[in-house]
């Protein structure tokens, strides 16, 4: 993760004109410190009006309010409209009093401050620059599309990835997408975006390209099978049937063995991708949903009967990993992450009904040699399965792979989609089904912060409706590390993560421009690399102009007597490469003082500010950030930027 130390002092060249100062009395001015932001499993309570300034008394206050988002719906479609009074909910059997309700719809454009915040369309920018002033209502709810190849065959994937591209021909205008992929680790393809253009290219990318996964490789088990088959016909040449099979019993252990191996890697490289998604998006306000296309995710393995182990037997390869889900599930949903499982597989059939797979497992499990003395003909058969069998162990493992699916979908809040070879629908669906939901805040009692695990149950009167939300919370202390819930994130760093969707509580404009442009002809810079990470970088460096314009107007600006108006405000650049590694970033705050004299034009035309940045030939997402400390509000967006060598 980035460190953005609000204490550094950069050498990037920075110019706020509204100051009237020189650069030098500009590095001069001290950074201010952010006040701590709320956690993702309990949201401190605030309120709008700002802090005081760091040289008044401050008295802090502390108070959990517990969210639950809540979808209700009926016969599958969202239910809106319900009032707070038709709801109950408690905790650990207690009922709580509803501290704060609001109902979020997917058509329904958020109010921004201090005006709406939203336009329908926006005039045309002068080129290279850009802004995070929404073109579209801004969304409730964020969504991310996590393409499984972990646990997904190459065939499927194959067939996900084709119905992805179809579903972005039909997105409604203003939808955020994510899109992330998980093999061996979990890797962010494109950070959030409303275009659809943009998702597209994502996915038609090489990093979306299915590939065969580096634990759930078809080929390998059949060359196992055919190794146990060899193991049978092995005993050709031998009247000793008892070692033939030892042999066999040896080659099923084996298999069992490398079966539940596999097993292991699958479930401890997803959960912790799962971990890492929630810690991820938990400082992204608001409610996220992760739409999770994955062929299988075992939650149990069942005994094995075909082991002949003389301790445990069949019993050797279960493996329960319940716990270790819920315990994730419990951090997606602390991070207001509700999981919509798609099972990539889409409809499948019985084993029976596959003569492939039936051919397969008579070739694979029996064998027929010449053996023995006088050539007399000899038959092995081994544990050869009859089709009820295949069908049973079918739709044991498949019952058992879909129910963790189920699981995490309802302990997280999400839905599952099952048994369905409309994946693109399924998407639509769940898109639509979590941007319709109410939020819920309760406060819970003085001493709940006890590290405890805490359930939500939540009601609503005159039922006929399904409910999904999460189950519960850890409770843990403020302030202390904890496993269950996502680290604080203050609001900058949030701001800051790569790829993250755009702030918009400060709107600004940026100009990036190479130093070379004519425009800077005359510009004097100074010698020194422009960055905290600058010094450290190799090959030539290329200096890059951003010129911010800041509209005052969504500052918290405090009038002073003399009739200036004054505001601390902190502006960071960050750069990352194409596997969102921080490469180089600047960090400077500035005690803005407006005169009286400069006011009415600064209001109009903007606060301008100068940054620069070195960077190193590439490829990179500039993210930029506008921090207004004193209100606890932040403005961000990124930009692709390419630097080429010369």
């Amino acid at each position: 993760m980035l460190s953005l130390p609000h204490s550094s002092r950069s050498h990037c060249v920075v110019l706020l004109w509204v100051l009237m100062l020189p650069a030098t009395a500009a590095w001069a001015q001290s950074p201010a410190t952010a006040a701590p932001q709320p956690s993702s499993a309990s949201e401190t309570t605030s309120t709008a009006k700002p802090e005081p300034t760091a040289t008044s008394t401050v008295l802090h206050t502390h108070a959990n309010l517990v969210l639950v988002d809540v979808v209700v719906t009926k016969y599958g479609t969202p239910v809106h409209g319900l009032d707070k009074s038709v709801f109950q909910i408690l905790e650990d059997g207690h009922e709580q009093a509803i501290s704060s309700f609001d109902e979020h719809q997917s058509s329904s454009p958020t109010t921004g401050s201090p005006t709406t915040g939203v336009t329908a369309s926006k005039a045309p920018l002068p080129p290279n620059t850009f802004t995070n002033v929404p073109t579209y209502p801004q969304t409730q709810a964020f969504n991310v599309l996590l393409l499984d190849g972990l646990n997904t065959l190459l065939p499927d994937q194959m067939r996900v990835r084709q119905q992805m591209l179809e579903y972005m021909g039909t997105i409604q205008p203003g939808t955020p997408l994510a899109i992330f992929t998980l093999s061996s680790r979990l890797r962010m393809v494109k950070g959030f975006t409303s275009n659809p253009a943009e998702l597209i290219t994502a996915l038609q990318s090489r990093k979306t390209t299915p590939q065969t996964s580096v634990v759930l490789d078809p080929a390998t088990n059949a060359d196992l099978n055919q190794s146990l088959a060899d193991v049978a016909a092995f005993g050709q040449n031998s009247d000793d049937v008892t070692s033939n099979t030892d042999a066999v019993a040896i080659m099923q252990q084996f298999l069992a063995d490398v079966t539940a191996f596999q097993t292991d890697q699958r479930v401890r490289m997803t959960l912790d991708a799962m971990q890492q998604l929630a810690r991820y998006l938990s400082a992204i306000p608001g409610r996220k949903n992760v739409i999770w296309f994955s062929g299988s995710f075992p939650i149990v393995l069942d005994p094995d009967p075909s082991l002949n182990n003389p301790v445990q037997g069949p019993f050797e390869a279960m493996r329960n990993y319940t716990q270790d889900v819920r315990e994730t599930s419990d951090l997606l949903a602390g991070a207001r992450v509700a999981v919509y499982p798609v099972d990539a597989r889409g409809l499948m059939t019985l084993p029976v009904a596959d003569a492939s797979i039936a051919s397969t497992s008579t070739n694979l499990m029996s064998a027929t040699s010449n053996g023995g003395r006088g050539g007399t003909r000899r038959s092995v058969t081994v544990n050869k399965p009859s089709f009820s069998n295949d069908d049973s162990k079918f739709l044991r493992d498949t019952l058992a792979e879909q129910a963790s699916m189920k699981q995490i979908a309802e302990l997280t809040g999400g839905q599952d989609y099952l048994n369905t070879n409309g994946l693109k629908e399924a998407v639509a669906k769940a898109v639509d089904n979590g941007a319709s939901y109410y939020t819920i805040g309760y406060v819970p009692a003085a001493d709940a912060d006890n590290g405890a695990f805490h359930k939500i149950k939540v009601r609503i009167d005159n039922g006929g409706y399904t409910l999904a939300y999460r189950r519960g919370y850890y409770a843990d202390p403020p302030g202390k590390p904890s496993a269950h819930t996502p680290a604080s994130t203050s609001l900058i760093m949030a701001a800051m993560l790569p790829g993250a969707p755009p702030a918009t509580q400060i709107q600004f404009t940026a100009r990036i421009l190479p130093v070379t442009d004519p425009l800077f002809k005359n510009l004097k810079m100074p010698n020194q690399p422009a960055g905290e990470d600058a010094a450290a970088l190799k090959g030539p460096l290329h200096r890059y102009i951003v010129d911010l314009k800041v509209d005052p107007r969504w500052l918290s600006l405090e009038s002073t007597p003399d009739g200036s108006h004054k505001a601390t405000v902190e502006f960071v650049l960050a750069a990352y490469d194409n596997r969102s590694r921080p490469v180089n970033h600047v960090d400077k705050g500035f005690q803005v003082n407006i005169k009286p004299d400069q006011y009415s034009s600064v209001l109009s035309s903007g606060i301008p500010v100068r940054l620069a940045i070195d960077l190193p030939a590439g490829e990179f997402a500039l993210r930029i950030a506008v921090h207004d400390l004193a209100a606890g509000r932040a403005g961000s967006f990124e930009v692709p930027l390419i630097v080429a060598a010369k």
